[in-house]
């Protein structure tokens, strides 16, 4: 063997070296800041109905565990159109105004914390970010919330989900309607009670029975007053008779 060729093994050896240990320092910088929250879908397209979105934490804490995770969805799903599908022993999905809060005991520590929801519909989006916050048993926050954008390194990256194009024919699911107040029926008109005759004011038929008691009464005086002239004149007759005919005896 020339020394020439030893001398181009010797180079190609040192070349390979350079370029393991520049693998190496590479699988170092980027390996961990991918792996500490991921996320992944079992239908990643845009307008996908009823997926399943899985997350999952690694655990970076010598002295605690998990005990919460608190994510912000990102636009177009709200947070009444997630569900709690799987989640360790005795967590919980809660609600908040941005997103959702899961959580529970605390993992053993080093145990990474995965759980599984059920998203309505993903939206029309090329990619979707959900910046996460994990809480430790010992208080200790870590924030994966920074989003990446044109390539750039980040040192706390947030789970992010690449979609791919919806398929033909897939539409935005419309929100379901709030139900419509049903109009009660109407009352039913009662008829007004019939008015009730004052004191003040006497009633029609009153009066004419009063008129009538009053007509009455005159007529039967009348007739009385005619037969006690009748009777006294009869008895004026009388006694000038009688005495008419003792004048003659």
């Amino acid at each position: 063997m020339n020394r020439s060729t030893s001398d181009r093994r010797l180079h190609l050896r040192r070349l390979g070296l350079g370029a393991a240990g520049a693998l190496v320092a590479l699988g170092a910088a980027a390996g961990p800041a991918a792996a500490h929250a991921g996320v992944t879908a079992s239908d990643p397209r845009a307008l996908a109905e009823n997926v399943t979105l899985t997350f999952t934490s690694e655990a970076e804490s010598d002295t605690a565990g998990i005990a919460e995770l608190r994510v912000v969805l990102p636009r177009g799903i709200a947070p009444d159109a997630v569900t709690l599908k799987d989640a360790p022993a005795e967590w919980k999905l809660t609600v908040t105004p941005d997103g959702y809060a899961i959580g529970g005991a605390a993992l053993a520590t080093g145990t990474d914390a995965e759980y599984s929801i059920t998203v309505r519909q993903l939206p029309d989006e090329k990619s979707l970010a959900f910046k996460t916050l994990e809480t430790y048993g010992d208080g200790k926050v870590s924030r994966w919330i920074e989003v990446p954008t044109g390539g750039e390194k980040v040192d706390n990256p947030a789970p992010v989900l690449a979609l791919r194009a919806a398929a033909p024919g897939a539409k935005p699911v419309a929100p379901s309607p709030s139900p419509s107040p049903t109009p009660s029926a109407a009352p039913p008109v009662q008829p007004a009670p019939p008015a009730q005759p004052s004191a003040a004011a006497p009633s029609a038929a009153s009066g004419a029975r009063a008129s009538g008691e009053e007509d009455a009464g005159s007529g039967t005086g009348f007739v009385v007053g005619g037969v006690a002239a009748v009777v006294l004149l009869a008895a004026g007759g009388a006694f000038w008779w009688l005495r008419r005919g003792r004048g003659r005896t």
